[in-house]
């Protein structure tokens, strides 16, 4: 058995291993809206929620203001006529607490949102995005999603989505709860992905999910060097001052990471990173709550530790997180069997690979 080593990092263990309900409107048409920041496995109770769930805390105030007025500037995408109306209907809460529009907030109040969409506003509409199909039969679909391309509809991304592209492709996806969509990969990481084309599928999946027998594997390029495998184990949550980031937290969900080293670089490290959870970017919060944040991550990320010229200007020229989902395995929903499918890293990840190996042959 092999050896393992211990070691407390920022109060959390990191184990060194010495070996290595969305409404069908019309054909092809849906309404939903999504949170950018849930966890990337669908949970199953999220299903029928068309709600999307948001939670922040008040910046501090010189002088109280109206509560209406504060969370307007604290969520730019919503009127502030909108959200005075959702606090007033109790869809939103104040330290746990029902509130009104009108109610003095003085900062580092606790807010929960609960987003209702409006239906006249929010149809989702088929569009005719190009979508590389790896696999289909009569129960799943699974998909290479390519980087720049939002899984999701959301503030900011409501078209061009691969949920609009699946209802083009797969019009009867329409009737199943988020197009059929079982969990995320983050806009810029690119790879495989499942979709159930029915609600009985969809509902084996989650529980595969939950009961962590889904397999799912990323090729990732990290900053550093790493010489061991090693398993990350620290509890991840939304970052305490930006909410568009997530970090690890001690009130965090439970998230595990595997990771197997590949191969050394110049400052950097290609591994194989395996998912035992699916939180909101957990390989790269993990990484990076290492030391060794995924390399041009524009989020997590930093400048390169070494790097010369030629080097850096690959890595500005990037322009996402060097991560691709590279193997699935799950069992088939219908027939009980075991499958997996496997797709290498897409050009421009392999050509800032080779890029780091010319530099590394050079030193």
């Amino acid at each position: 058995m092999a050896s393992a080593l211990v070691i407390s990092f920022s109060g959390f263990l990191v184990l060194l291993h010495a070996a290595s309900t969305t409404t069908p409107t019309s054909k092809g048409r849906m309404r939903f809206m999504d949170d950018p920041v849930f966890d990337d496995d669908l949970p199953a109770e999220d299903y029928n929620d068309s709600a999307e769930k948001i939670s922040l805390v008040l910046p501090r105030l010189d002088v109280g203001g109206r509560f209406d007025a504060v969370l307007a500037q604290c969520l730019p995408d919503y009127s502030r006529s909108r959200l005075a109306r959702w606090i007033n209907d109790g869809k939103v809460l104040l330290d746990g607490e029902v509130a009104t529009s009108k109610t003095k907030v003085w900062g580092g109040e606790v807010v929960d949102v609960s987003a209702e969409p409006d239906p006249a506003e929010m149809p989702f509409t088929a569009e005719d995005i190009a979508l590389s199909v790896v696999y289909e039969d009569d129960t799943l679909i699974v998909i290479d999603k390519p980087a720049g391309l939002v899984v999701h509809p959301a503030a900011g991304n409501w078209t061009g989505t691969l949920l609009n592209g699946l209802l083009f492709h797969f019009p009867e996806l329409a009737s199943v709860p988020r197009a059929g969509i079982v969990h995320r990969l983050d806009k810029d990481t690119s790879g495989l992905m499942v979709v159930a084309r029915t609600l009985t599928a969809q509902t084996d999946l989650v529980r595969q999910l939950q009961a962590r027998t889904v397999k799912r594997h990323y090729l990732a390029i990290a900053q550093g060097k790493l010489d061991k495998d090693g398993r990350i184990e620290a509890p991840i949550g939304r970052h305490s001052k930006d909410r568009l980031k997530m970090a690890v937290v001690e009130t965090g969900k439970p998230a595990i990471t595997h990771y197997q080293v590949l191969e050394a670089l110049t400052g950097h490290t290609l591994l194989e990173c395996r998912l035992e959870t699916g939180r909101t970017h957990q390989i790269r919060v993990h990484m990076a709550h290492l030391g060794h944040a995924l390399a041009a991550d524009p989020v997590y990320g930093g400048r390169p530790r070494q790097a010369d010229a030629p080097l850096r200007s690959a890595l500005d020229g990037f322009g996402r997180q060097a991560l691709h989902a590279t193997r699935l395995a799950l069992q088939h929903p219908k027939t009980d069997e075991a499958m997996a499918w496997e797709r290498g890293m897409p050009e421009d990840m392999q050509q800032l690979l080779q890029t780091l190996r010319e530099a590394r042959d050079d030193d």
